[in-house]
């Protein structure tokens, strides 16, 4: 099969297409054909070692964690799942990736594929969106409600630094959808996209500093979503009310903010059932799938290098 791998850490120059072996399943695996692959920041951060202590992967290594596609066979052991069946998976980040036309999967991480929208497409929700369902309901705990309906006795406030990306996409919907009013930062080229998500205030923060344009607000959440120095996570945290927590996404070297505010780092964990909770909501017509590109797995190199410059518009599809 074709593949994009590196045989060492280095710039985006040792991302080569080249042929590898096609891959068989082990016990309680199956093979999927690769519809989809998205790209993540993370990739280039892997790829060029600065990570390896946390994300060490075996050379040569096919990167690209999240997969869309088919099953074309079953490993010892798996039940449930057959030949055919349209599926996405969140890998581990270590593991050999789906910049493939062919990938190895844990059958207990795949979850059926929306079956509202292109499979390729499929790919750009699961670690991404996970990252914001375990963020906003597992740590900041968050109240799943729905708004407009009673009784809620306290409508909680939201504040996503970093709307913009993938991950902040899915968090506002998932905010909005669960009662909360919903603060998002992005910039410019954001703004339609996350309007029509429904959030309530959209800063562009190109134009206006954050402290200025929340001036005298507080939040129930504070979700940061953007690498920041301490002192510019410290005065995220300070946007938290009394008791209120700030979750992070990005680990910031940040003192106890006092006043009963929690910080919360976040380090995202597959689940296939939460996946599949999302899946459900994407056919529901409840959650929206935004991919701005889609191309062909040979520019790989040329998108990691895109989002290294900040040129990569939005959340880009790989596809063999």
């Amino acid at each position: 099969m074709k593949a994009v791998r590196y045989h060492s850490y280095g710039d985006s120059d040792v991302l080569v297409y080249e042929d590898a072996d096609r891959p068989v399943p082990g016990p309680g695996q199956v093979v999927v054909k690769v519809a989809g692959a998205a790209f993540n920041p993370l990739d280039v951060a892997i790829r060029g070692g600065f990570v390896q202590q946390v994300f060490p992967v075996t050379f040569p290594h096919i990167p690209n964690y999240d997969v869309a596609g088919v099953i074309t066979e079953t490993g010892e052991g798996v039940s449930g799942w057959s030949a055919g069946d349209a599926v996405v998976a969140f890998l581990p980040m270590t593991a050999p990736g789906a910049a493939a036309e062919y990938v190895a999967v844990a059958a207990e991480t795949l979850a059926a594929a929306p079956r509202s929208i292109e499979l390729a497409d499929a790919a750009a929700l699961p670690s991404v969106g996970l990252t914001a369902w375990q963020s906003l309901f597992e740590h900041a705990g968050l109240k799943a409600g729905r708004r407009g309906r009673r009784p809620r006795p306290i409508q909680q406030s939201v504040l996503i630094n970093g709307a913009g990306g993938a991950v902040g996409g899915y968090a506002v919907q998932f905010a909005r959808r669960a009662g909360a009013i919903v603060t998002a930062t992005a910039s410019a080229r954001s703004l339609g996209r996350l309007r029509s998500y429904g959030a309530d205030q959209i800063i562009d923060y190109t134009a206006t500093p954050l402290p200025q344009a929340v001036s005298g607000q507080q939040f129930d959440v504070v979700l940061d979503l953007v690498r920041t120095s301490p002192e510019e996570a410290a005065r995220l945290a300070d946007l938290a009310a009394d008791g209120g927590v700030f979750v992070s996404t990005t680990f910031p070297d940040l003192s106890d903010p006092g006043r009963g505010v929690r910080v919360v780092p976040v380090s995202v964990r597959s689940d296939a059932a939460q996946l599949a909770e999302l899946v459900a909501r994407v056919d529901a017509g409840d959650l929206k799938i935004d991919v701005a590109g889609r191309r062909p797995l040979t520019d790989l190199a040329a998108v990691h290098d895109e989002a290294v410059a900040g040129r990569l518009a939005g959340k880009t599809v790989l596809i063999p």
